[in-house]
């Protein structure tokens, strides 16, 4: 793309998984801006955050509207505004209905390698401790298409790392973080360069040209 992609972050939270994306753009590693940022509440660190680095915020909170289609159809709204290109969930715990403008462009990072460990109810610690009560060796966090279910897209990359012995949830989850934080830039970069596609049902990543 000739111009940065411009994106779209949907968060409920902290925002962390969205401060990395707004670093690694700092550090120019990720050309890319965040056009427009959706939350599921008014009252996390995450609007915050969004709004003292002045990006443009908007609440999308489930009791603000009258019924469940109209919440998705103002969120569509605000992304087409936008102009954003890519939609990237960055730690969104509701289910979005994606829509036409935005079919095959929503991403979404999740915190252990799929399919395993992943479904409604599936976020932060809880997956965490799933994971260890699972005594699996190797944990880590996956990249993928968004569709119609949670955690269930085509997977476009997956980052590993070890489980180790004296791990509790908190331990792992800092251990799968810094893999997120190199997992989901490399996947924008990769939809950037033209690179990614989302062919029979399936995510084809071609090779990195010069």
């Amino acid at each position: 793309m000739s111009e940065p992609l411009r994106l779209g972050a949907l968060i409920s939270g902290g925002g962390r998984t969205l401060k990395n994306i707004l670093e690694r753009i700092d550090e120019g590693s990720l050309r890319a801006s965040v056009e427009r940022v959706i939350s599921s509440r008014a009252d996390v660190t995450g609007v915050k955050l969004a709004k003292q680095r002045g990006l443009d915020v908007r609440i999308a909170a489930r009791c603000d509207f009258a019924a469940e289609h109209d919440m998705h159809d103002a969120i569509t709204s605000w992304l087409v505004e936008g102009q954003v290109d890519l939609v990237c969930l960055c730690g969104y715990l509701r289910w979005l209905r994606v829509d036409e403008p935005f079919q095959d462009r929503v991403l979404n990072i999740h915190p252990a390698l799929l399919p395993h460990f992943g479904g409604k109810g599936m976020y932060g610690l809880s997956v965490h401790r799933a994971v260890l009560r699972s005594r699996r060796r190797f944990s880590g966090c996956t990249v993928h298409f968004v569709d119609d279910q949670y955690d269930h897209g085509p997977i476009i990359l997956q980052r590993v790392c070890p489980v180790v012995g004296d791990d509790d949830a908190h331990s792992l989850a800092a251990r799968v973080f810094e893999e997120e934080c190199l997992a989901y830039p490399e996947v924008i970069r990769m939809f950037a360069d033209g690179r990614l596609q989302f062919v029979n049902r399936r995510a084809q990543i071609s090779a990195k040209t010069e």
